[in-house]
């Protein structure tokens, strides 16, 4: 049990105990944040309430795409089972949001009472009504993938005429939703279809404010040459520039995420390190929850801020009796000046202010009078909480790390590549060698015997100052040097004997292939005159 104090004369009613993460966070929320929501009308202009399971819920991933990606077929990869409510083809099947979550039995929960249940972090989804509702259920079915993330799978993204037809309920406003909650957002592309539609275009402008939780797959490109697949690469990263407004360049997956075999397999090393890297991303997910939930509540304590700010501003500037139509029409239209106003006055970044657009066409429906003026405590308990608490947290979430064994997602297509000959790198590089008998090095050794006697060996060694004149010969910098005599050397005499002298040519030919040098030196590269029975 922890107790947080604001210093060492807190006063009593200052004390926090939590015995856990999530603890602190919900009690965070309602003592400090929701007080600040509920007085400025929070909740009606940007996000609802936070409730117990929005804490306690598993890391969420969710895919979105144009029809015809592979997302739901992405889903069935991970999972290497079909789901309940599954359908995959050509033409947009999924027509529905699909939460695929674990359960002891399949089996389907349709949308109005999902969102009933209070254990599910769906509930504040209700507000979107029924149009939405008859279009979102939650998949359960149990699988060890699902144990540890929650996948969310939505509709295929229409284009051309078809994007014309209305969903009967705000697409871009579910997708916000849930960006918001998620861990992870994968932004689905097809090798054959990088045209970003009007409604792709607007469903990723939803999800600003999230850019750290973007990662881009670029699926199903085993069906393109390697030149081809170069210039769809260009293109993407060009048609990603013009919709994602950030510096940053997106990480791009490239593979294809099905398990029939590759079409085109000269690039079949690339998307085997791609799909690891993505893996490697979305495992740790369970790790990193904790920190993602920390890092939401930050980001949310801010914009409440600046929301109150300007709420506050707004009721400030109203006239007592006279003239508040033509006020409240006047301060609308200065909006974008008075948030520059404001950035000014209280010293805030101009990144932490909500859609200038948006927020206009919102204070249109509200009475500005009716808005309640600056409360400093309010604010101040914020204040605390971000300057205070929030560290403090930190250091609990370090000590669940360290006192919990390491999470990380399991089972399913996870498990593929864990051990044996299909794990990643396993008879590549300084791994080379390690199922066989004979001692790699030895294939080459006749070659680097003729360098060895050439470099005058006494007694049958060379010293390092001889050694040094040859290893320099490949150009590679002098710790990569360093690094490989430690390896060679292996009894740690200072000097090499011919098989010394081999492994050090072995292993500066494993990093001129690109590989890593190992840690420590494997059993199988151990030279044969030194290994003990």
């Amino acid at each position: 049990m922890f107790s947080w104090l604001s210093g060492p004369e807190a006063s009593h009613k200052d004390a926090m105990v939590f015995e856990t993460v999530a603890d602190g966070l919900r009690s965070l929320y309602h003592k400090r944040l929701q007080p600040l929501e509920d007085y400025y009308h929070f909740h009606h202009f940007h996000s609802p309430a936070l409730e117990q399971a929005d804490f306690e819920n598993k890391p969420m991933v969710l895919l979105i795409g144009q029809y015809s990606t592979g997302k739901t077929t992405f889903i069935r990869y991970l999972l290497e089972q079909d789901f309940p409510g599954m359908r995959i083809g050509p033409e947009p099947t999924t027509d529905s949001f699909i939460a695929v979550m674990h359960g002891e039995e399949e089996g389907i929960i349709p949308g109005n009472a999902l969102v009933v249940d209070p254990k599910k972090p769906f509930r504040k989804l209700n507000s979107f009504g029924n149009a939405f509702l008859n279009r979102f259920m939650c998949a359960q079915l149990p699988n060890q993938v699902l144990q540890s993330i929650t996948v969310i799978d939505t509709p295929g993204i229409l284009s051309g005429e078809k994007q014309r037809m209305s969903r009967g309920y705000d697409f871009s406003e579910v997708l916000r939703w849930f960006a918001e909650r998620v861990d992870r957002i994968i932004l689905l592309f097809d090798a054959h279809k990088l045209d970003i539609s009007d409604e792709f275009s607007e469903a990723i402008k939803a999800l600003r404010g999230q850019d750290d939780k973007i990662r881009v797959v670029l699926n199903k490109a085993d069906q393109v040459d390697t030149q081809q697949l170069m210039r769809v690469y260009g293109a993407l990263m060009w048609s990603l520039g013009k919709v994602i407004d950030t510096p940053e360049v997106v990480r791009v997956y490239i593979g294809s995420f099905w398990s029939k075999p590759l079409q085109i397999t000269e690039n079949r090393k690339l998307f085997e390190m791609e799909t690891e890297d993505l893996f490697k991303d979305i495992k740790s997910l369970p790790r990193n929850a904790a920190l993602r939930k920390l890092n939401d509540l930050i980001k949310r304590a801010r914009l409440a801020k600046v929301h109150a700010y300007i709420i506050s501003y707004l009721k400030k500037e109203m006239p007592a009796m006279f003239g508040k139509d033509a006020k409240k029409k006047e301060m609308i239209s200065r909006l974008p000046e008075i948030y520059v106003s404001l950035q000014q006055e209280h010293n805030i970044s101009a990144g932490d202010f909500p859609n200038v657009q948006k927020m206009q066409d919102m204070l249109q429906s509200y009475d500005f009078s009716k808005f309640h003026s600056l409360r400093p405590k309010l604010l101040e308990a914020v204040d605390e909480m971000l300057a205070n608490h929030i560290a403090q947290l930190m250091n609990l979430i370090r000590h669940e790390e360290a006192s919990k064994p390491a999470q990380a997602v399991m089972g399913g297509a996870f498990d593929g590549n864990v051990n044996g000959p299909f794990n990643e790198g396993y008879g590549e590089g300084a791994e080379a060698g390690v199922d066989e008998s004979e001692w790699i090095v030895a294939r080459e050794k006749s070659k680097y015997d003729e360098i060895f006697y050439m470099l005058s060996p006494i007694n049958g060694k060379i010293n390092g100052n001889n050694a040094k004149k040859e290893m320099v010969k490949s150009k590679l910098p002098n710790i990569v040097l360093g690094k490989i005599w430690k390896l060679a050397d292996n009894d740690h005499d200072g000097m090499l004997d011919d098989e010394e002298f081999a492994l050090a040519c072995h292993l500066i030919s494993i990093k001129l292939e690109g590989f890593d040098l190992p840690l420590e030196l494997p059993g199988h590269l151990i030279p044969p005159s030194q290994r003990k029975n």
